[in-house]
């Protein structure tokens, strides 16, 4: 997954920033200046919030979020014990990332744009002519375009209420023609005021094994955990608090973040649980209340830094030494811009 970890709009010293979408803005646009990060991790559980970060590592000026993804998918990928499933946002449902990873031995489950166009499996060769690599057409925002799904089933679900599955099979994106997909949409018929979560949603498998349909869309699903995580590092954990003045300082500093989270991990049934008074009791501690209780570990383990030192006068600026401005670097701006149209002078 990738977001804007690191928000700096006003460090004109620091290296290396760009523009990252922002769900809460400075200004009227979407967009801020700062850092983005790309995290692999691990839901280890069904239910719950955990998500434990295998790779988090920050998305250079000269790297792109699926380039990035496709490198950690890939360093990851070689050392599973088995085939695992691996669930991507709606930015990553695209030929570039299927293309890359299609031999990765890792399945596959992304969200898609509801506005994309996949295309079928062509018809049989007729003799003549070069073959044809698409088939017809299934946009997505288009339901005169769909064909009869093969499969088609509504369930009652206890969080979100009556839900209908639909699946195709086949399709492909128009770039990558060699790798069929299978095509899920999900629906809430249940109607109620929350316009947000009443929005169908579409889904892509690839791989060599789909899970039952009832499961499927379950499954990805767990993919929100890794919010829960982001937002206890920026929260819980201060992630985002210093302001760091060089890229490899804020490297440093986030690669303490996935370290934290393995150690509440570890320690989920070492602390004893102390709710505020506020607070219910949890049969499964989360990431928040593990970290609320680990002050008793710490007291036991104790501590190897040396105990502070006593406050002294600073000797200040040495007399005559000159001061140096830090360099301010410009924001890179990633892509390429097209070239203007000019108009053809006539002879």
């Amino acid at each position: 997954m990738t977001i804007p970890g690191k928000s700096r709009p006003f460090a004109k010293t620091l290296k290396e920033r760009t523009y990252e979408h922002s769900p809460s803005p400075l200004g009227d646009l979407p967009v801020t200046v700062g850092y983005g990060y790309s995290t692999l991790a691990w839901i280890p559980e069904a239910q719950g919030s955990w998500a434990l970060p295998l790779l988090h590592e920050r998305i250079t000026s000269w790297d792109s979020p699926i380039s990035q993804a496709v490198q950690q998918l890939s360093s990851v990928s070689s050392h599973l014990p088995s085939r695992a499933l691996s669930l991507w946002d709606s930015e990553y449902g695209c030929a570039p990332f299927v293309n890359q990873t299609a031999e990765f031995p890792v399945d596959k489950l992304m969200r898609l744009r509801s506005n994309l166009c996949l295309w079928g499996r062509p018809a049989a060769y007729g003799g003549r002519g070069r073959p044809k690599v698409h088939g017809d057409k299934f946009k997505l925002n288009d339901p005169m375009t769909w064909s009869s799904p093969v499969q088609q089933i509504e369930m009652d679900d206890p969080t979100l209420g009556k839900v209908r599955v639909q699946v195709w099979h086949n399709y492909h994106f128009r770039l990558s023609p060699t790798h069929p997909m299978s095509v899920l949409l999900v629906e809430r018929l249940t109607t109620d005021d929350f316009t947000r979560i009443s929005k169908p949603m579409w889904l892509a498998f690839t791989g060599l094994s789909m899970p039952t349909v009832t499961e499927v869309w379950r499954l990805y699903l767990r993919r929100f955990a890794i919010d829960h995580w982001y937002r206890f590092a920026k929260n819980r954990r201060p992630w985002t608090v210093p302001a760091l003045s060089t890229p490899d300082q804020c490297d440093r500093w986030s690669d303490l973040m996935p370290i934290v989270t393995w150690q509440l991990w570890l320690a989920r049934q070492l602390v004893a649980q102390r709710p505020l008074p506020w607070q219910k009791s949890q049969v499964k501690l989360t990431p928040g209340r593990v970290a609320q209780s680990f002050g008793s570990i710490l007291a036991l383990l104790g501590t190897p830094a040396c105990p502070p030192k006593l406050r002294g006068k600073s000797p200040g600026w040495t007399k005559g030494r000159k001061r140096r401005p830090r360099i301010r670097y410009p924001v890179v701006k990633k892509g390429f811009s097209r070239p203007r149209k000019t108009a053809k002078k006539s002879p």
